[in-house]
């Protein structure tokens, strides 16, 4: 946080009073840095780490620009006139939810496009006519294919977590995004890095651009404290994960997998300590409602996968706990800054075992941390500061067990199956004759033995008095080859191409 207030930066007004009005009245460095270039319609490349204000940094000047005079005149079907591209549905959400309010003060419209639901929605927004759409690049391609979004009155263009765009391999799909916008558009692009490709999409879309960086030592995340703690079992592990997770603030614990993070977040929940799951299993419904009950503190505890390394803005997380520690550094990096945001203070614990230190070791050197390793049980000091206060015991709701054996399935398939065998219980007995010779068979039950005619019986169905074929009617291969002869072992059946005599079996031409 800085002293500088919005207003000096030269924002609009209208811009300045939403602000205030939600508590913002100073800026942090990036906003200081980029906000007279963005302003003034520059194309600018903005780096700083996650937490330091980037959304912020890009919403102001997107909303200033389309809410003067506009070059693409009127709100039109299909046609919007801003653009922010976002890696994440949960990203894509948060931004809108800061851009919204800024929007709403010069009357314009928003909507977020992406993947996981149903499309209706976002296409009667866009048939409707929207001003500003916050997309993941998959889902609005498709739109643009259908024909419900056209992107040629685009005036400003914003790229958000760019790195995390290569990394999930979308930048083809963004470089014919950016290809369908005007090139004489205002263009901004917020990376923490410029690796894997992101430097080619600044040389081929941005011109002129102004480079600003917030290093670590000016942003927010260096109010940050990280911790590592080593145990001796598995079993000690999850009795420091509870006693970690048992604090009265918010905490973020990551897993390394979504099964994992389901199971962890019912345990926790079991055994008295309010969590919720976040991960790509998943529907977008669930996943709103399980960051709702955290945002809201109905759940202290979210259990998560990396999908909420970036884009989950919940203020006032105290603590971040690598209960799987992570395979890179940058991961490492962006889980930790779910804590620490917007100028807060957080702590950051990653969780080792035996075998794991050399791995973690090479991580956070990676990741600039230095920091050293602090043998712990559930009840060391040190685990203990962090926890603060215990939360009360929250009793569980009780399970709903499935009912066994009462109830029955009402799916096509089980009622077909049901009226299957309803029809061989009134259907008559199918039986397997011979020589005098009659095994029976109940309600259209496997014959014993390991053929299915055994040698000198033939198979036949009976219902009312009448011999059918054991294939479907009306197979012109099959109907009527049904031969029978009055000798010991002289029975024969052919099904098909399938021809068995004398408890053996041959194949037929086809």
């Amino acid at each position: 946080m800085t002293d500088v207030t919005f207003g000096t930066l030269g924002v609009p007004q209208p811009l300045v009073a939403a602000l205030a009005a939600e508590g913002k009245t100073t800026a942090f460095p990036i906003q200081v840095d980029t906000l007279p270039d963005t302003l003034a319609g520059r194309d600018v490349l903005g780096r700083g780490k996650t937490g330091s204000g980037k959304t912020l940094a890009f919403s102001i000047p997107m909303v200033a620009r389309l809410g003067g005079a506009l070059a693409g005149g009127s709100r039109r079907k299909g046609r919007p006139l801003g653009l922010v591209l976002a890696p994440t549905r949960e990203l894509a959400t948060q931004i809108d939810a800061v851009l919204a309010p800024l929007a709403k003060a010069y009357g314009l419209t928003t909507t977020t496009i992406f993947g996981g639901v149903n499309q209706n929605r976002q296409v009667q927004a866009l048939n409707a006519g929207v001003d500003i759409i916050v997309a993941c690049p998959g889902r609005l391609e498709d739109l643009m294919k259908q024909g419900y979004a056209h992107l040629d009155a685009i005036e400003i263009t914003v790229i958000d977590e760019a790195d995390h765009m290569a990394d999930l391999g979308f930048l083809p799909v963004v470089t014919r995004i950016l290809n369908a916008t005007p090139s004489s558009g205002q263009r901004l692009l917020f990376s923490a890095t410029l690796d894997n490709g992101v430097d080619k999409l600044v040389n081929r879309f941005l011109q002129n651009e102004v480079l600003h960086s917030v290093d670590e030592a000016h942003s927010p995340v260096a109010a940050m404290t990280h911790h590592v703690f080593t145990m001796t079992d598995a079993d000690a592990k999850k009795d420091v994960v509870k006693t970690l997770a048992s604090g009265t603030g918010r905490r973020i614990l990551f897993m390394r997998t979504k099964h994992h993070a389901k199971k962890l977040a019912k345990q926790l929940t079991a055994q008295g300590i309010p969590a919720v799951d976040l991960h790509g299993n998943l529907s977008q419904p669930q996943r709103d409602r399980n960051l709702a009950a955290f945002s809201a503190g109905t759940a202290k505890v979210l259990v998560a996968t990396d999908v909420a390394a970036r884009g989950v803005h919940v203020d006032d997380v105290e603590l971040v706990i690598h209960v799987d520690p992570p395979m890179e550094h940058k991961a490492y990096l962006h889980r930790s800054g779910r804590t620490a945001r917007a100028g807060a203070e957080g702590a950051v614990v990653t969780l080792v075992l035996p075998g794991q230190e050399k791995d973690v070791a090479q991580l956070l050197r990676k990741a600039a941390i230095s920091v050293a390793p602090v043998k712990v049980t559930a009840d060391s000091a040190a685990v203990a500061e962090l926890v603060g206060e215990v939360a009360p015991y929250v009793k569980p709701e009780p399970v709903q067990q499935p009912v066994r054996g009462g109830g029955k399935s009402q799916g096509a398939n089980a009622q077909r199956k049901r009226a299957a065998r309803e029809q061989g219980a009134g259907g008559g007995q199918r039986s397997s004759r011979g020589q005098g010779g009659q095994g029976g068979r109940s309600q259209g039950g496997r014959a014993q033995g390991t053929d299915r005619v055994q040698t000198g019986h033939q198979r036949s169905d009976q219902s009312a008095g009448h011999t059918r074929s054991a294939q479907p009617q009306g197979n012109p291969r099959t109907t009527g080859r049904r031969a029978s002869s009055a000798g010991n072992g002289g029975g024969k059946l052919m099904v098909g191409s399938v021809v068995r005599q004398n408890g053996g079996s041959r194949r037929g031409g086809r």
